[in-house]
This record gives structure tokens, C-alpha cells and sequence, in this order.
């Protein structure tokens, strides 16, 4: 039997949005009671993902794909369900996510390797390659919230490439940036794909993308699993469901 990185078991994740009214709409509606609005982004999905797999993630904006990703990474846990990575480290590529604006690329990326459980010796070791992979120059020593969503793809891919986690979690990164960082971007994804312990989830709506990478694709759709499985069968069913 194949060794599991992940298990996703039965997970639901909501989110509450609390209702904002003005102390002349409170007095108005005194007598009605009403609690947040909750709004189901997740609803009872479950799967395995076993070691060394690349598995796609497709669907419409809004059907629950980075809400997704972001609990498996530990952003925030499910409010049902559980999400098992048997004591794997789990690194999220994300713009927009995980880095503090107001240090340096440099110094987010010495706190990023230490969230991902390495020792700043190995961190500092690993930095040159780094900075080097991420194209930034000077950019690297200044603050993150400087950076353009570029500059911000190119940093997060380059640390979780070069520090080489158990697991990457990938969220569209690869689409955004220069066409050059693009397809070295790629490059590097492939070969650390070619690693067989390595695990990979990736979220894209590049098609072609994961019909190159992904053994498995899972669509989601509305905040539930619509399917789970071969590549190509599940992106040809995909593809057929948007045209309609």
C-alpha cells in the first residue's frame, strides 16, 4: 500500500460575516434578531494524497480551492473535519499570503524557513540561492510591502523551491510574474516534482499546466468535491461543464 502524505477527512469550513447597521437601523429593527451571515466555502470534502502524487485543483473562482489549501497549510482549521499531514512540513506558495510587509524579503525569508521547523544555520545556508533564484537585487533588502504581486510570486516561490519542503501547496504562483521567471519557475517545479518523495498540491486554471504536472486532478464546484481522479478524464469533463 502506498505511504499517504495527507488525509482529508470530511472537512467544512465557513465563513461569517457580521452584519454592520447603523444605531438608526438598530432602533428601526429592535425586535429582529439577527445573527452573522455564513457563507459555506467548503462543504464535506474528503481524500487521500499519497506521497511523492502532484495533484491538481481546478474550478470556478469561489468554489473553495485556496480556502482550501489555506487550512491544509494550518492558516486556520476546518470547523468540521480533519485535516492529517502525518507530521509533514507543509509550505504554502500564495501571493498575498504568509509574509509580513513591514520587514525585508531577506529577513521574511529567515522567518518563513523557521515556520517551516528549519534551523536558521540551514536558513542562512540556503539564502544566496535564494535571493539569487528570486531576481529581486536590492529589492530583497527592503520591505515586502514595497514589492509588486510579482516581486511577491517570485520571493514565495524561490523560498519554498530552494528550502524544500515535504509538501508544497501551490496557488497560482506559477502564472504570475515576467514570462523569463515564468518558465524557469516551471522548470524548477518540474524537477522538484521529479523527486519521489516529494508532494505536491497545485491550484491553477492553467489547464495545460496540469496536464503536464498533476497524476490526479480534484474539481471542486460550489465548495464540494465534483470529481476526483485520472488527469485528463477529469479536466476533459471539466472543460465539457464550462461550456454550458
Amino acid at each position: 500500500m502506498a505511504e499517504k502524505a495527507l488525509i482529508i477527512d470530511d472537512i467544512c469550513i465557513n465563513y461569517r460575516n457580521i452584519r454592520h447597521m447603523s444605531i438608526h437601523q438598530s432602533i428601526l429593527k429592535k425586535d429582529e434578531v439577527e445573527g452573522p451571515d455564513i457563507y459555506e466555502a467548503v462543504k464535506h470534502v474528503s481524500f487521500d494524497v499519497e506521497k511523492g502524487e502532484i495533484l491538481g485543483i481546478i474550478g470556478r473562482n469561489g468554489s473553495g480551492k485556496s480556502t482550501m489549501l489555506r487550512a491544509i497549510a494550518g492558516i486556520f482549521r476546518p470547523d468540521t473535519g480533519k485535516i492529517d499531514t502525518l507530521g509533514h512540513r507543509i509550505s504554502l506558495m500564495s501571493i498575498g499570503v504568509g509574509f509580513k510587509p513591514d520587514i525585508t524579503g531577506r529577513e521574511n525569508i529567515m522567518t518563513s524557513g523557521m515556520l517551516l521547523g528549519f534551523k536558521p544555520e540551514y536558513i542562512k545556508e540556503r539564502m544566496p540561492e535564494i535571493v539569487e533564484f528570486s531576481e529581486l537585487g536590492e529589492f530583497i533588502d527592503k520591505p515586502v510591502r514595497t514589492y509588486s504581486s510579482g516581486m511577491y510570486s517570485k520571493l514565495s516561490f524561490s523560498i519554498t523551491a530552494i528550502m524544500d519542503p515535504d509538501v508544497m501547496l501551490v496557488d497560482e504562483v506559477l502564472s504570475v510574474g515576467d514570462v523569463s521567471f515564468r518558465e524557469k519557475s516551471f522548470n524548477k517545479m518540474q524537477e522538484l516534482i521529479n523527486d519521489a518523495d516529494r508532494t505536491v498540491l497545485i491550484v491553477s486554471h492553467d489547464l495545460s499546466t496540469l496536464s503536464n504536472m498533476c497524476n490526479r486532478v480534484l474539481w471542486l464546484h460550489d465548495g464540494e468535491m465534483k470529481m476526483i481522479g485520472e488527469t485528463n478524464e477529469v479536466l476533459e469533463k471539466y472543460k465539457e461543464f464550462m461550456k454550458q
